[in-house]
Parts: C-alpha cells; structure tokens; sequence
C-alpha cells in the first residue's frame, strides 16, 4: 500500500490561511452568474473579508446576525447588480460555500488632471 510520508493533518489547516489562499479578483462580469444563482453576500468594506467568510463558516450565527441586521452583510439585491453593471465593478472575492462573499475593490480618486 502506498502511503504518504509526509500526510497533511487536516486538524492543524487554519481556516483563514485556507481561505486567503482562495481569495480572488474578480470582475462583474465573472460574478454575474453567482449574483443569478442569488448566492453573493455583499461584505462592507471596513469588515475583513477573510474573517467574515470564516464566521460564516463556522457558523457563527451571532456575529453574522448582527453583521446582517446592522447592514455591513448583505445579499446582493438588483440595486447592487445595476450599480457594478454601470461601473463595471471588481471584487475581491472568496467562496464559503454556498456563500460567494465579494467586496468592491474601489480605486481611490486622482488627484488633479494627470495620471
């Protein structure tokens, strides 16, 4: 029997590395398709991305309750969809299943006339 010399210890995986590891760009266009299948939440920029996906993850009821109740956590509606349409949005982006978990990725303004 062939065994691994070496085998990974599942118990010992933090989730929060795994899902850095996982986390993404993504452009509207790629997303559209999640957005249909109404699985986007929608993670206000001061939270952490990583962080609020492991909650969810771990089911930590409590926290994404108020998160949700207190607007920072959202299902993306159509006013989103028509807004990152418009603007032909980026996100960063990570899965926890069956959640895709997407935060805006706004640019900061210039300043002046130059690039």
């Amino acid at each position: 029997m062939n065994r691994d010399p070496n085998p990974i210890d599942a118990s010992k995986i933090d989730v929060r590395d795994l899902l850095n590891a996982q986390t993404g760009r993504i452009s509207w266009t790629e997303l559209q398709r999640h957005f249909a299948a109404g699985v986007v939440l929608v993670v206000a920029s001061d939270l952490d991305l990583i962080d609020v996906a492991a909650r969810v993850i771990e089911d930590s009821r409590e926290q994404v309750k108020d998160w949700m109740e207190a607007g920072r956590l959202a299902r993306a509606e159509t006013a989103h969809a028509r807004a990152w349409e418009a603007a032909q949005a980026e996100f960063w982006t990570v899965v926890a299943a069956p959640w895709v978990l997407v935060q805006e990725i706004r640019e900061p303004a210039r300043q002046g006339g130059n690039p």
